[in-house]
């Protein structure tokens, strides 16, 4: 399994038990959607890993237990802390209406109210306290703040994210 093919779902965060288990810290909203997972892929260096799950359980609500198969040692359990997660892209669950993963608006174009197709994303930037939808508007890379105030609509059929963004925002770009 590719990267590209899958999602991060979180990472390996520490040891739980003396006997192989851990709890990984799941980077989601709804983390019992992924409580009875038959099996994870582990990033291992550069290689996505799969690994197969015993028992899981929802532990203080961002985090699952696991017990993988064949774990069953400290040692087993320190080898993969820090290590991320990864599910296939197919195991998402559909989100509808104006709710949308940043990965599925990448190469959708921003329309705004005003000023009509500002520019294609070319990705999100989540590393900043506000997400950024990074747009590029010929030469010219555009941020515009993913605020749901400025966010009309999400047109998955025409690939498009309607926008009514601020007077000036795209004018300062441009």
């Amino acid at each position: 399994m590719r990267k590209e093919e899958c999602f991060y779902l979180g990472k390996i965060a520490k040891k739980f038990s003396f006997k192989g288990e851990v709890l990984v810290y799941l980077d989601t909203d709804e983390p019992e959607l992924y409580e009875n997972l038959e099996s994870v892929f582990v990033e291992c260096g550069k290689h996505l890993v799969p690994f197969f799950i015993e028992n899981s359980s929802i532990h203080k609500n961002d985090f699952l237990r696991v017990r993988f198969e064949d774990m069953n040692t400290e040692e087993d359990a320190d080898a993969v802390i820090g290590n991320a997660v990864y599910l296939p892209l197919n195991m998402l669950p559909k989100l509808e209406g104006n709710k949308f993963y940043f990965h599925e608006v990448i190469g959708f174009e921003i329309e705004d109210k005003r000023l009509g197709v500002v520019g294609k994303i070319q990705s999100v930037n989540d590393t900043t306290a506000q997400p950024l939808f990074e747009v590029l508007n010929g030469e010219v890379e555009i941020l515009i703040p993913m605020i749901d105030h400025f966010l009309l609509k999400i047109d998955r059929e025409n690939k498009k994210v309607v926008m009514d963004l601020p007077e000036g925002l795209i004018e300062m770009y441009l």
